[in-house]
């Protein structure tokens, strides 16, 4: 009897007060306030509580959709060092916190406050490199895709550990991403050093899709993704004994997407380097899957597209970067190994375009030789899809947004001194010549 009064007495008394200073205030300086800042992505500050009390219905919302922390790698395919997704008591605390008043509590009740690094999140660079010339953003109208090329003034090569591309003018960039270009490379040939460039659009063959794929970026010596910067976005980091290689010589391109915003601006973005201290064991090799033949039928709700490429050494991946645009539906990578078995390494069942993220595996996954390394993509060209510039056009590979593309970004793991384009590419046949012919031939 006593135990029974003493749970009805504990039962009745009242939950204890979720305020800001105390409870609020630890998650959001776990999970938020690297994007929610002065100067960074988010489009609000979330650091005081005179600044988040007016979005408590709206980070309620988020949290109770799922749409913030942005994070969209479905838990039951793959672990992640990255993650970013509420455990349940943070949801709960920031939930209760909006819909009993969201208090303010007492201030001696925070934990200190979070230093975070000013200007490049990765620690200061031993090099900056910048687009080499400003860019006038216009207030109005739809930006074509624009390049930069810039010369590295590397005259050795250099092993990179942390690399970050940061934009000049962050509220009309889109998204940023960088190549490096070594000498005697053709891509953007007729591009000037520092001046802005305008691709002309180019067509592409229209082949049957057959979803045999091609992994870009391979090729010894060829042109390779270093860096992205998109919102919400990590700097490009290495593992102890790893590096991406800058050969010497080489040129950084940047290609910018700008998204007008009402205000004409000035961008000037730059790209840090950090090297690695001592030689590296081994290299990060960034490469993308892709599949230039899709074609998007007019209304079509959920079409697939597939690309797929036989790996011909042993390696290892450790991270994924799913890129599509505006139709952008899901994407999922998948290995199949060659006793058959079938694993699935990453899957974005709700691909955002305005939040595009790499997702670094928690332990690399090896990958033997013959594994098949496959990628799909499901793109939504209905009229259910709010971000659809126009359901009734048929729709193939290209650069720009209204555009589509299929490219399944993936870092492989190789031994410094490895060509990187050997994981692709099939050995040629061994063309034997019979003993009896060489006996018949002339000269013997």
């Amino acid at each position: 009897m006593c135990f029974v009064l003493f749970l009805t007495i504990v039962n009745l008394l009242p939950a204890a007060e979720i305020t800001f200073h105390k409870d609020v205030v630890p998650v959001l300086q776990k999970r938020c306030q690297s994007c929610h800042r002065a100067g960074e992505a988010a489009p609000m500050s979330l650091i005081t509580y005179k600044e988040a009390r007016p979005y408590a219905a709206a980070i309620r919302e988020a949290v109770q959709s799922g749409k913030m922390p942005p994070w969209h790698a479905d838990p039951h395919a793959g672990k992640f060092s990255n993650e970013r997704r509420l455990t349940q008591p943070e949801k709960d605390t920031l939930i209760a916190w909006s819909r009993t008043g969201a208090k303010e509590g007492q201030v001696k009740d925070a934990p200190a406050p979070v230093t975070f690094a000013e200007g490049f999140a990765m620690g200061k660079p031993d090099v900056v490199i910048d687009m080499g010339a400003s860019y006038t953003v216009p207030a109005k109208g739809t930006i074509d895709y624009v390049y930069f090329v810039v010369p590295s003034g590397f005259t050795e090569d250099k092993w990179v550990e942390k690399i970050e591309a940061r934009p000049g003018a962050r509220s009309v960039v889109h998204h940023i991403v960088v190549e490096s270009r070594p000498p005697g490379s053709s891509m953007l040939k007729d591009a000037k050093f520092g001046v802005p460039y305008f691709a002309v659009k180019k067509d592409y063959p229209r082949k049957p899709d057959t979803g045999a794929g091609v992994a870009e970026g391979l090729d010894q010596g060829g042109v390779e993704v270093i860096a992205t910067y998109v919102p919400g976005g990590d700097p490009y980091v290495t593992r102890p004994g790893q590096a991406r290689l800058i050969p010497a010589g080489s040129d950084i391109i940047f290609q910018m997407h700008y998204t007008a915003n009402g205000t004409e601006a000035q961008d000037r973005s730059q790209l840090g380097f950090i090297f690695a201290k001592e030689p590296p064991t081994e290299r990060v090799v960034n490469s993308f899957l892709s599949n230039r033949n899709l074609v998007i039928p007019p209304n079509a709700a959920e079409h697939r597209v597939d690309s797929r490429v036989t790996l011909q050494e042993d390696t290892r991946v450790q991270a994924f970067f799913p890129h599509m645009h505006l139709r952008g539906k899901a994407m999922e990578y998948r290995a199949k190994f060659p006793d058959g078995e079938t694993k699935v390494l990453l899957s974005v069942p709700k691909y955002d375009f305005n939040w595009q993220m790499t997702y670094q595996l928690a332990e690399p996954v090896v990958l033997p030789k013959g594994t098949q390394l496959e990628v799909t993509a499901w793109y939504d060209n209905s009229s259910n899809n709010k971000y659809n510039p126009d359901p009734t056009a048929t729709v193939y590979w290209g650069d720009q947004s209204w555009e589509e593309m299929l490219a399944g970004f993936v870092d492989f793991v190789i031994p410094v001194g490895t060509e990187p384009g050997k994981l692709v590419r099939k050995p040629k046949p061994v063309v034997t010549v019979p003993t009896a012919h060489l006996l018949d031939s002339p000269g013997n």
